[in-house]
């Protein structure tokens, strides 16, 4: 006979902390670090150290780069890592540039001014949501990881930083009232290129060395990083040129890869259909 009283048996209690491997942890602390970078510039331009606060951005966006890879190298990418990501970014890249702009001059137009630095950071967060909604973009061409649509947030938040380069590089340009309408279309004009849906070069390709290439490479990377921490402004200001200049060759070469997909595409049913035999 059974007892009809018994208790149950014990139910098995989870572990009250779950183990998570540093792989996964460690990709998101480089992107907590770059946001720190980040909100560390906009205090920099509170306190009128705009160098300071440059080189904190300038290192925001070098981290911005290295934790996706490190992700991906590490395989633990995951859903909470993106979307952190594209929070810190659009700290890092919207809210910081266009503060430090408007310490840095746009404040002399106040209304106008601010107009600007709230467009930038808007455009920006913009660009971020639509690159989170094309990353699932299905029957994309092969050849379209070669480019963005719009200008890619970091590069954003580099080049629009010009006039300030244009002050502390070599060139010394006066700080004046006189510049500041120009700045104000300038922002504007960077606000236009990351939300329009003009091609730029993603750069993707550029990790893909040939083996005979690999000594010169590295000794790029080298002579680059050593021009970047003597040089900076004028390293930055040349590189913000040659970037704007590199928008209408990215446009050309988009629309010729277009040109050829639609060819391929034209010619496709012409050669799946048989000759006729004659009767």
């Amino acid at each position: 006979m059974t007892d009809s009283f018994a208790s149950p048996p014990p139910e098995k209690r989870r572990p009250r902390f779950v183990r998570i491997p540093l792989r996964y942890i460690l990709p998101n602390l480089v992107t907590l670090l770059g946001l720190c970078l980040g909100l560390t510039s906009i205090r920099f331009a509170f306190e009128g150290r705009f160098d300071w606060a440059v080189y904190a951005i300038i290192a925001a966006a070098v981290l911005d780069g290295l934790d996706g890879r490190i992700a991906r190298a590490l395989k633990s990418t995951s859903r909470f890592g993106a979307e952190l990501d594209s929070l810190a970014d659009f700290v890092d890249f919207g809210v910081a540039p266009a503060m430090l702009l408007y310490f840095w001059s746009l404040h002399d137009i106040k209304s106008a001014g601010w107009l600007a630095a709230l467009v930038y950071a808007v455009a920006c967060s913009l660009r971020l949501a639509r690159f989170n909604v094309m990353i699932d973009e299905p029957n994309k061409p092969a050849w379209s990881a070669q480019f963005f649509t719009g200008m890619p947030s970091p590069a954003g938040a580099i080049v629009v930083m010009l006039p300030i380069y244009l002050h502390l590089s070599f060139v010394g340009l006066p700080q004046s009232r006189a510049f500041v309408p120009y700045e104000i279309a300038y922002v504007l004009l960077i606000a236009f290129l990351m939300v329009s849906r003009i091609p730029h070069f993603s750069g993707k390709q550029v990790g893909r060395i040939p083996r005979e290439f690999l000594v010169l490479a590295m000794f790029g990377a080298v002579a680059g990083i050593l021009l970047l921490a003597t040089f900076t402004m004028e390293v930055l200001l040349v590189a913000s040129i040659a970037y704007l200049a590199m928008i209408p060759l990215a446009v050309r070469r988009h629309a010729a890869l277009t040109r050829a997909d639609a060819q391929a595409a034209k010619a496709a049913p012409d050669a799946a259909t048989p000759p006729e035999t004659p009767a």
